[in-house]
């Protein structure tokens, strides 16, 4: 028996061949496969991840050129009321006291001059230490009410520069209410 191979006419092969890459394209095509969707996570943001428990510290060394001054008050005398003065109860006293910058650091509104001991005797327990070139004199002037009980009262203010430091000399005023 003799095997007969038949030969496939061009005609033919054509819509053959269609037909086998259709299926193979239709069946990737409509097979449902059961993925999973993915939940987009975005990127956590840069100013998340820096959470400092204590804050940054720049050094800033001082320039060469600006050597640091040094502060420093100089008590000269009383003007008014000096100390042991008797006086009214519940008298306006304008105490006045003439003191000396004598450190190298030019005095600002940043410097306060703060009550450290006593009584207030109606003051604000903080004042503005008036500007004062360094290596001049300056007044200062503060307005006290005596108290109405009789009695010695003292009352001590300290000066302090823009950090908070307390320096120089203490002035005091210092009196006896009598009636």
């Amino acid at each position: 028996m003799e095997a007969r191979m038949d030969t496939v006419s061009p005609k033919r092969f054509i819509p053959v061949s269609i037909f086998f890459f259709l299926e193979l394209v239709l069946s990737a095509c409509g097979g449902k496969e059961n993925v999973m969707p993915t939940v987009y996570i975005p990127p956590t943001p840069v100013s998340a991840l820096l959470t400092a428990s204590q804050p940054a510290v720049v050094y800033n060394p001082p320039a060469a050129s600006a050597p640091q001054c040094v502060d420093n008050l100089y008590y000269l005398q009383d003007l008014t009321i000096p100390d042991g003065s008797q006086v009214a109860p519940g008298s306006t006293l304008d105490k006045q006291w003439l003191v000396e910058n004598n450190g190298t650091c030019n005095w600002d509104h940043a410097y306060r001059l703060r009550l450290i001991a006593g009584p207030d005797m109606g003051a604000p327990v903080e004042q503005a230490l008036y500007p004062a070139r360094s290596g001049t004199q300056a007044v200062i002037r503060i307005q006290f009410a005596a108290p109405s009980e009789a009695g010695t009262y003292r009352s001590a203010w300290q000066a302090y520069d823009p950090q908070g430091i307390p320096f120089g000399d203490p002035i005091f005023i210092e009196i006896l209410v009598q009636p």
